[in-house]
């Protein structure tokens, strides 16, 4: 709880001044499609989970054995693609944020 409670009081608008910890990376889901080409409207059950976010923040990497930090590969901005289960969910000012391990992450888009 005091991790929530960090998030809200460190924060205005997107996240700004919450950094994640180790090889934490915070992600903002891409928003699925609501309507086809055509203009038909997609059921909120057909639409699927979206699978592509955007990197909002990153934590400084991860430690070996020797404590020493193994620095990021994702830097804020980066367009990822994400499991399709994992990470867990933290709503701030009525956004929505996924939170990764970096190693969980499958890829980035160039």
């Amino acid at each position: 709880m005091v991790f929530f409670t960090a998030i809200r009081n460190a924060t205005t608008g997107a996240l700004k001044g919450f950094v994640p910890l180790f090889d934490r990376v915070v992600i903002e889901r891409a928003v699925a499609e609501t309507k086809t080409k055509g203009g038909i409207m997609i059921p909120e059950k057909a639409q699927g989970k979206v699978l592509e976010g955007t990197v909002v923040a990153v934590g400084e990497g991860a430690r070996n054995e020797k404590g020493d930090i193994i620095p990021t590969q994702l830097k804020a901005g980066d367009r990822v693609l994400l499991p399709e289960y994992g990470g867990f969910k933290v709503s701030v000012e009525e956004k929505e944020y996924h939170i990764f391990r970096e190693t969980d992450i499958v890829g980035k888009f160039h």
